[in-house]
């Protein structure tokens, strides 16, 4: 079996829709300026258009045209919103996915360094049970809130930025990078839940977080050990970790500014092994990208953009 692939040969069955993850590299590193933002995004318009189309997010592009992205990405769950069922269900889908990589991500871990020490085979293994268990709790979730695989595109974009041909990067991405951002959005998934009476999902949630708090620390003690008595291979290492934080901050969506989507867990991720100097770091790394009134604003530009183009297209073939 090959060693070391690219995300693009990531197996899947009909079910699923691959989406682009060119959008996804944008939003990371959007500035807290409408102007350069609605550039950013405009051109892609019919890149975002084609990812979505036959898929349940195809309303939301409809409406809102491509700063619908925003809406979905950064915006608070809120069951009060409009297409409240719709974004929960956008997020459930992603979460589904982002396990499924996970479990990708600790099965490629596995294979991908044969000369690994047996005790990190042995808990990169643990942590490909557990996630195949994740998989099939989120899969259960998507169908309990009315949802299914496939309703929504598969975004490869974590897969991509966490797995490094460097062991250490690698468990630094997958584990500290990816599952710390399991922690924070789980986390919000069980106020969410709490919020709206869904114990299913409390409970289900809950318990996929202790799994991940393990595997975040399986990350943390993972990095010492690789770089034990190398400093410069330890610095290298956290530096890789920050460009991956800094790629799934999603332009500001998981921070801890009080308009962020999705907060920092803190005390999850200190029981997991991060430090608080780490969690700061996150946060200040986290709190540069676009404030909410600045997407909103950006949001709306995009929109009437949209809408005088469907305008346009009507005229056309009216004509």
């Amino acid at each position: 079996m090959k060693r070391f692939i690219e995300h693009e040969e990531l197996a899947r069955d009909s079910r699923f829709i691959r989406g682009n993850n060119a959008q996804a590299t944008v939003i990371a590193s959007l500035p807290d300026d409408v102007d350069a933002i609605v550039n950013a995004i405009d051109p892609m318009s019919a890149v975002i258009e084609e990812g979505v189309r036959g898929t349940a997010a195809e309303p939301l592009y409809d409406a809102y045209g491509p700063g619908f992205i925003f809406t979905i990405l950064n915006e608070p769950l809120d069951p009060e919103a409009p297409a409240a069922l719709t974004r929960l269900l956008f997020r459930m889908h992603g979460i589904f996915v982002g396990e499924l990589q996970a479990l990708e991500g600790a099965a490629r871990s596995l294979w991908d360094f044969p000369d690994a020490p047996w005790e990190f085979k042995m808990n990169m293994a643990r942590q490909c049970w557990d996630e195949a268990r994740h998989v099939q709790i989120f899969e259960k979730l998507l169908v309990h809130l009315g949802g299914d695989v496939g309703t929504f595109p598969e975004n490869t974009f974590l897969f991509e930025c966490a797995c490094s041909e460097d062991p250490a990067m690698r468990v630094a991405g997958v584990n500290r990078g990816l599952e710390g951002l399991a922690c924070d959005v789980f986390r919000d998934m069980i106020r969410y839940a709490q919020k709206t009476g869904d114990e299913v999902m409390e409970q289900a949630i809950d318990y996929v977080l202790a799994d991940e708090i393990t595997h975040v620390r399986f990350g943390s003690e993972w990095v010492k050990e690789f770089t034990k008595n190398d400093p410069g291979y330890l610095e290298r290492t956290q530096d890789f970790r920050r460009e991956v934080d800094k790629q799934f901050n999603f332009g500001g969506a998981r921070s801890n500014r009080s308009d962020a989507a999705i907060q920092i867990a803190v005390e999850d991720r200190l029981e997991a092994g991060f430090s608080q100097s780490e969690i700061d770091e996150l946060a200040s790394l986290s709190d540069g990208g676009p404030s909410r009134e600045t997407l909103i604003a950006a949001g709306q530009v995009l929109r009437e953009r949209h809408e005088a183009r469907k305008a346009e297209k009507g005229k056309e073939a009216s004509s």
